[in-house]
């Protein structure tokens, strides 16, 4: 690793959005530092098969570790760019006992790596990745980085935590820090907890999908190549610093997406409706001029196209036919 001049450290590279960007930094020709905890919120398998996929690759070495308990400086030795997407996901598991685990992954793992970026001789960025979810209920759409970030979950509280965290490391010791609030990600590999991934399982294996809710809240939903594209942006764009939207442009309901899905697959979802979750946030929507401007971010991947690829890949997960 001392000997690449091009380091870059992911934490959280088995999970989803990490994965992908693992792939695309290596294919650019740094050599990657992937860490991750391989914590059981969720499959642990499907993690181990994207770190089946990265060990293949050339210049990509992994360490399974807990950012809260590691020799970071070590760590972080020849280091040049830190993303970090590591931390304790979802809305709806973070309240009640649960929240200490968010506190730990979200916010104290996030302040042991900024601390150890302190005067480091080599680290030229450190790419956070934040939550649509710090806005919560927004008093007004489409919602700027200005905004008064009001999260109505706890998990949302965390992410909003880091994010201040980045943003006094900055103002304090000089940590290049910049943060991406990512609305709503989807796409082939997301994790099984995940909306769309759980409602192409149930459409494919002909079980209910649960939906909270009337199905009239809107999302502005980000297909993970754009995120992968956000973030290779932000370390590219050396002077800049705080925080961005990083958004796809594809404001929908939840009920318009059914609907597409059912148009793309032939099938028809079955739904088990709830009521409104808490933590949930009713709508959420980007406005993204300021990545626009400062990063030269434009989502590529439309809503349609992006559905298209996951149930591509659902129906190679589940082993079911196409039906049309």
């Amino acid at each position: 690793m001392t000997e690449q001049k091009n380091v870059a450290l992911v934490t959280g590279c088995a999970g989803f959005i990490g994965s992908r960007l693992t792939e695309r930094l290596v294919g650019l020709g740094y050599s990657v530092l992937g860490v991750d905890a391989l914590r059981d919120a969720y499959d642990v398998s499907f993690k181990r098969q994207n770190l089946d996929t990265l060990e293949a690759l050339p210049g990509f070495r992994f360490m399974q570790i807990e950012l809260e308990s590691a020799d970071l400086p070590k760590l972080l030795k020849d280091v040049r760019m830190v993303f970090h997407l590591a931390g304790q996901a979802g809305v709806r598991a973070s309240w009640g006992n649960h929240f200490q685990v968010y506190l730990r992954d979200n916010v104290m793992a996030t302040q042991c790596l900024l601390e150890a970026c302190v005067n480091h001789p080599t680290l030229e960025r450190f790419v956070f990745s934040s939550s649509s979810s710090v806005y919560g209920n927004a008093e007004q759409l489409p919602v700027t980085e200005d905004v008064l970030p009001q999260p109505v979950s706890p998990y949302g509280v965390t992410k909003l935590g880091a994010e201040h965290l980045c943003t006094l490391y900055q103002k304090a010791y000089s940590v290049p820090t910049v943060s991406l609030r990512y609305f709503t990600v989807y796409g082939p590999c997301q994790r099984p907890d995940m909306a769309f991934h759980i409602l192409f399982k149930s459409l494919l294996t002909n079980t209910p999908f649960v939906l909270f809710g009337d199905g009239e809240q809107t999302r502005d939903f980000t297909f993970v190549s754009d995120i992968v594209e956000a973030n290779i942006l932000a370390m590219q764009a050396r002077d800049t610093s705080g925080v961005f939207n990083i958004a796809g442009g594809s404001r929908v309901s939840l009920n318009e997406v059914i609907k597409a899905v059912e148009h793309i697959s032939g099938r028809k979802v079955i739904l088990d409706r709830r009521d409104h979750a808490r933590g949930d946030a009713r709508h959420t929507w980007a406005d993204t001029h300021k990545a626009q401007k400062q990063l030269g971010y434009k989502p590529q991947v439309a809503l349609q196209d992006g559905l298209a690829m996951e149930y591509e890949w659902a129906t190679r997960l589940y082993g079911v036919e196409k039906t049309k």
